[in-house]
């Protein structure tokens, strides 16, 4: 079997450790999933402490997540734009701040800590236009700081395996690519998904896009990060099919790709039965790889010769790129949240390098915020062709 590594959390060791980084958060308060799930992540490998955050727009629950939290007073802050400014003052601010705050708010917040000089991880999608996100891509690489957008299924040890697979051209040259990411829980037209499903669904909040924005930015960029394609052009159908609702709930993209590649992209929030069902099909001109993220601890690969080959997460087949990112023995399933604790691996150890002297770009194993821009022109590509007949977009 291959190696594998078991970290053991301990808030006490990890205060005791005078070169941990620190992180703030903003988002993230009481009972929000995401950022409950992205303090999880970090803490799997100890690379960091949580020291600060503006949880919520309520000043009284932030102050009352960082009780929970066990956070100085001081540094719980009743707006996001105090918390860069202090932070990026003190001797000991934060080294990186992680906002998991809905679509809308993302490039104010993720604008304020970079020019406070503050590394940043941000939940996809990146902003709710490309401009703005160019814009931070723009300032992150003036001020020489890293940014992640989190993609989280693209840290699964698998979906690296993949890539490795398809860059060493063992399936030969891609001839098309089949992905789809169904969900069902927003199929009912009274019943809105609760707080995660209100603001997706409201165009004040979501942007111009739901389903697409949600969900197929995880599909063009699952697509992206096995394969390496790049998108020439795109031509969508972008449907609103549940009563009531104002954004998109089903989309299906034709995609063609640079080189020659063809594709097709399916998302859907109306799919009775399906949970987070991301789905990659990759056909090439030697073989095929098929991949599902509710299955993420193997890979299906057929070769000439017509055998399904099943290949699991914990044995030798695993390239040692991808290998390295495993945490348990094969047989102990790990899943979403380690996939994403595996991109804070990376992130957390340029940020370290960063801080040292020492960071070269060929240390980054997680998605940048050029992947996040890439994600928005995608939307926007979809949308156009969407909104003039559906057409063929090229991608700018």
């Amino acid at each position: 079997m291959a190696g594998w590594r078991l970290n053991i959390y301990n808030q006490k060791e990890v205060e005791n450790m005078s070169s941990k980084l620190t992180y703030g958060m903003v988002g993230g308060g009481p009972g929000a999933l995401i950022g409950d799930a992205h303090r999880r992540a970090i803490a799997l490998d100890s690379s960091a402490r949580l020291a600060a955050g503006c949880f919520s727009r309520s000043p009284e629950k932030t102050k009352s997540q960082g009780e929970t939290l066990g956070l100085d007073p001081s540094r719980c802050y009743t707006n996001y734009r105090e918390m860069a400014e202090q932070e990026g003052k003190r001797e000991d601010g934060i080294d990186f701040v992680v906002v998991v705050t809905p679509n809308d708010t993302h490039y104010e917040i993720c604008k304020a800590f970079l020019e406070a000089g503050i590394h940043v991880a941000c939940d996809k999608p990146l902003t709710t236009d490309s401009a703005k996100g160019e814009e931070l891509q723009r300032l992150a690489r003036e001020k020489n700081l890293l940014f992640m957008v989190t993609y989280t299924y693209m840290g699964h040890v698998t979906a690296k395996y993949i890539r490795d697979l398809i860059k060493n051209g063992e399936i030969g040259q891609i001839r098309t690519v089949m992905a789809e990411y169904p969900q069902g829980w927003l199929y009912n037209e009274n019943d809105w998904g609760g707080k995660q499903g209100e603001w997706r669904c409201d165009p004040a909040r979501s942007g111009r896009v739901n389903c697409l924005g949600d969900l197929g930015t995880h599909v063009e960029n699952a697509v992206a990060t096995m394969t390496g394609l790049k998108i020439k052009r795109v031509l969508a159908k972008m449907d609103v099919v549940v009563p009531g609702r104002k954004l998109d709930d089903n989309d299906q993209i034709l995609v063609e790709y640079e080189g020659g590649a063809t594709g097709v992209n399916w998302t859907s929030q109306f799919a009775i039965g399906c949970d987070n069902s991301l789905r990659v099909r990759i056909y090439g001109s030697k073989g095929t790889i098929l991949w599902f993220q509710e299955t993420p601890e193997e890979i299906t690969l057929i070769k000439e010769d017509g055998i399904a080959r099943i290949i699991k997460r914990g044995y030798g087949a695993v390239t040692p790129d991808a290998a390295k990112y495993g945490r348990l023995p094969a047989g102990h399933p790990e899943g979403w949240l380690e996939a994403m604790g595996n991109l804070y691996d990376s992130f957390t150890q340029c940020v370290q390098a960063a801080k040292d002297g020492t960071f070269t770009e060929d240390m980054i194993d997680y998605p940048t915020i050029d992947a996040g821009v890439q994600g928005l022109k995608y939307v926007e590509a979809c949308l156009e062709s969407n909104e003039k007949g559906n057409i063929w977009v090229d991608l700018q």
